[in-house]
């Protein structure tokens, strides 16, 4: 309960922001790494803020990209057996350590107006398929779920495509469409933008 109330204190002063998910392995010199920066800090300059897992690899990217944009720049570090320290860019009255991952996983719906997704193991995987699935249920509003990395993941989208559909797994043709596959930060932009001119709203909203 303690981690719920400061999770809502903290969060609630922070605007809209994106959620960027992915490995906490990865490493400043990989092209996902820079990638990752390169989006977060395109995102602040589009009116976002940017959250992510609060740990090192792509999580620090995201941070750094925001930070370096001079945006609002999130962290919501887990403590794991193996990882993580939170890393050095996020703002200092906007990291929150948690101990459960299912209050962690209620702030980062709760004040993203997207995700991004990019290439990451299980932890990331749980991420996109928890959000993914809550949206399909529609348990939660619409937004856009943002794909980086056309051959990381366009296998899992091939087989959700050929084998969950074919097999008439509780998932229909419109579900594959909540989905998008990118490759660049300006790519990723455009999704988010796209998305909220339908509805007439901006960053401010």
């Amino acid at each position: 309960m303690a981690e719920f109330v400061e999770g809502f204190e903290k969060l609630s002063r922070i605007g809209p922001c994106v959620s960027i998910f992915g490995s906490a392995r990865t490493k400043p010199e990989h092209p996902y790494y820079q990638l990752a920066e390169e989006i977060a800090y395109k995102i602040v300059e589009h009116g976002y803020g940017v959250i992510s897992g609060g740990g090192p690899g792509i999580m620090e990217a995201a941070n750094k990209g925001a930070h370096r944009a001079g945006g609002t720049s999130v962290g919501l570090n887990i403590e794991l057996p193996h990882e993580q320290e939170h890393n050095a860019f996020i703002d200092r009255d906007k990291l929150i350590n948690f101990d459960y991952f299912f209050v962690r996983k209620v702030m980062f719906l709760k004040y993203s107006q997207g995700i991004i997704v990019m290439p990451g193991g299980l932890g990331t995987l749980d991420e996109f398929f928890e959000v993914y699935t809550l949206i399909q249920t529609k348990k939660i509003g619409k937004f856009p779920i943002i794909l980086v990395g056309k051959s990381f993941w366009s296998g899992l989208i091939e087989w959700i495509k050929n084998v969950v559909l074919e097999e008439n797994m509780n998932i229909h043709t419109e579900d594959l469409e909540l989905i998008n596959i990118v490759d660049t930060a300006d790519e990723v932009v455009q999704v988010i933008d796209s998305f909220y001119a339908q509805y007439l709203l901006s960053p401010n909203f």
